[in-house]
């Protein structure tokens, strides 16, 4: 009888591993840690810990299974405020040599409110029953002056990423507006102080660069007088852009490279603010108005909320660049 039972486990066993394919019955998954799946999203972001987007940009949910079974399907659905939107049944595929399973998903949202994803694999012979959800919230893109909440948030933090200057207030401020609008001039796309839904697509893109000229001059401002801006730059890595108002057609800003000479805090009879001048009478400075179009008598105007930090930045000697794209 002893023998016998040894026999009849080793038949039993070369059954389940016939054509190279472990075959657990339902009764051995039951009693194991199960079938699970993880799933993540991709092109979504975090505000102070949260998993957000923006209406009707694409995301794409990934999920890896444990363990990975052959022919296995997976249900997903996506629902938002509740109401289910979007749904499909799709394949769990092989990686890493057949030790986990994968699928992928790519949806998006119409509108603003929460969504959350499902992802169900209904029990068969070979693979046990597992669910698992995940979420992200849709922001609304509608904001204003004084503005609070987690789209403003993600606004603020996405343009700090490409360098455009503004405290992280999480109110939609002045230094909002001047930042949108200085993106807007990047993109040269006009000048606005308020987002629209494709600027918001090309900020979340990561689309927007301030390309340096003048790499070996260390610490040093480029104004590109194209685009109404200028960088603070550190070597060949921007620091911070700002909006600027040069030199109007009758009085325009010098082109060249200079060196700081002389630096002048507070105000000045004519209300220069905070004044970096690098060559004769042309300078850095704040003042009231700098407009969205070039209007100074030479200078490269910022506004009066801007100055301070950028004159504290500079220093005696540092270059300052000025040049058409």
């Amino acid at each position: 009888m002893f023998r016998g039972a040894i026999r009849r486990t080793v038949c039993l066993v070369g059954l389940l591993v016939t054509g190279g394919l472990l075959t657990l019955p339902s009764a051995a998954l039951a009693s194991s840690a199960g079938p699970h799946a993880s799933l993540s999203l991709t092109r979504v972001f975090r505000v102070h810990g949260q998993t957000v987007t923006v209406p009707g940009r694409w995301f794409q949910l990934g999920g890896v299974v444990r363990p990975y079974v052959a022919g296995q399907t997976v249900t997903v659905k996506a629902f938002r405020r509740g109401h289910m939107f979007k749904t499909a049944r799709l394949t769990i595929r092989s990686v890493h040599h057949g030790a986990s399973g994968s699928f992928n998903w790519r949806l998006g949202a119409k509108g603003p409110g929460q969504v959350t994803v499902v992802a169900k694999h209904a029990a068969t012979s070979q693979l046990g029953e597992f669910k698992s959800q995940t979420g992200v919230d849709a922001l609304s893109e509608s904001v204003h002056y004084g503005s609070t909440g987690r789209f403003v948030e993600l606004l603020q933090q996405r343009l700090r990423a490409l360098h455009f200057y503004l405290p992280e207030s999480g109110v939609y401020d002045q230094h909002t507006g001047w930042a949108v609008d200085a993106y807007h001039r990047i993109l040269r796309w006009g000048t606005s102080d308020m987002p629209s839904s494709a600027m918001v697509a090309q900020l979340l893109n990561g689309v927007g660069t301030f390309h340096v000229r003048f790499p070996h001059q260390g610490r040093h401002v480029e104004g590109d007088l194209s685009d109404q801006l200028i960088a603070l730059v550190a070597g060949s890595k921007v620091q911070w852009i700002y909006p600027i108002s040069s030199g109007k057609p009758s009085t325009p800003t010098i082109l060249g490279s200079f060196q700081v000479y002389r630096r002048t805090p507070g105000y000045l009879p004519d209300g220069m603010y905070y004044s970096d001048f690098f060559t004769r009478g042309y300078a850095v400075h704040g003042y009231d108005p700098a407009p969205n179009y070039p209007a100074s008598h030479g200078c490269m105007r910022m506004p009066i909320i801007d100055a301070i930090f950028v004159y504290n930045w500079l220093a005696l000697g540092d270059w300052v660049d000025t040049y058409y794209t």
